[in-house]
């Protein structure tokens, strides 16, 4: 298992140790922490994050699941040579689950037990010194394309049925991305089956997501969602994401569940537009009503 943690911001650990009263002027006065308790503390808290999460996650699975874990601390900052927003890693630590039951960790110093693991940990985290991960999410057996801002040459309630279907993949890309994700786009006919790729800290995503984007305006069968299953074999995704501004069948819609895939129908792509880009779209397609069968069209029977 992969871990892509995110740290806590240096501020976490306060500025400030304590109060005093000052008679003389009736004032209370705080005490300032020193720069180097504040830099210790930092170092020891992402430690002992490190060491909490593997513990979590090592008691929560059973050893026939989860072996090894590698977990990679990384802190959204901003770089103050180019103002730019950075991630850097500040701990990296992969850890079998044999030589971690073996630890006491009620007594361990964080800092030390990490040095034993073998980790690789920032020799100044509070400073943003980064560090190399064992493991991350390898992207580059993609070709991504430039970005496209398709919203904003939409008109003010677009059909998606009328977006071409390299505007309809752009468009799924912006939607990923205002949801949190990092995402791209992929080239067309070079894309394995991939239109787009994501990858998040949130539990949505997990790691290495790639999303199918079908303009289509009838069912999207049960062979796509197939499909989608090897794709992410193929490139050791970590799930899958399919939508479209039409409708799947209850087939699929069972299949995607065991299988790690998210199925986005039109309906629930307009609410997600809605909600995450501010855009007002007409799905252009009508699913058909599903029948629901009473007890009596099941016996035979005719109704009253």
């Amino acid at each position: 298992m992969i871990v892509d943690f995110e740290l806590p911001p240096t501020t976490v650990i306060p500025a400030v140790r304590g109060y005093k009263y000052v008679k003389t002027r009736d004032s209370i006065d705080p005490t300032p922490r020193p720069q180097t308790e504040i830099k210790q503390r930092y170092a020891q808290l992402i430690a002992r994050v490190a060491l909490r999460t593997l513990h979590e996650i090592f008691t929560a699975t059973p050893p026939a699941t989860v072996e090894a874990v590698v977990f990679n601390g990384r802190l959204t900052t901003t770089d103050l040579a180019t103002g730019k927003q950075v991630r850097p890693h500040l701990v990296s630590v992969e850890a079998e689950r044999s030589d971690f039951s073996e630890l006491v960790l009620a007594k361990v110093d964080p800092a030390a037990c990490l040095k034993r693991l073998n980790a690789l940990v920032s020799p100044n985290p509070h400073d943003i010194e980064a560090v190399e991960p064992f493991i991350t999410f390898d992207l580059k057996r993609f070709r991504f394309s430039d970005d496209v801002d398709v919203v904003a040459g939409l008109d003010s309630r677009p059909n998606l049925m009328k977006l071409t279907p390299t505007e309809f993949e752009h468009l799924i890309k912006q939607l990923f991305t205002a949801m949190g994700a990092e995402t791209w786009t992929t080239v067309p006919s070079k894309d394995g089956g991939v239109d787009a790729v994501a990858t998040s800290d949130d539990k949505l995503f997990g790691g290495v997501c790639l999303i199918q984007a079908k303009r289509w305006s009838k069912l999207v069968g049960l062979d796509a969602v197939h499909a989608l299953t090897g794709v992410m074999a193929d490139h050791n995704a970590t799930r899958g994401v399919l939508v479209t501004p039409s409708w799947f069948g209850r087939a699929s819609e069972q299949f995607a569940q065991r299988n790690r895939i998210i199925l986005i129908n039109g309906a629930e792509l307009k609410h997600l537009l809605k909600e995450h880009l501010g855009l007002d779209v007409i799905p252009g397609v009508v699913p058909p009503q599903r029948v629901r069968a009473s007890n009596n069209t099941q016996t035979g029977r005719p109704g009253p």
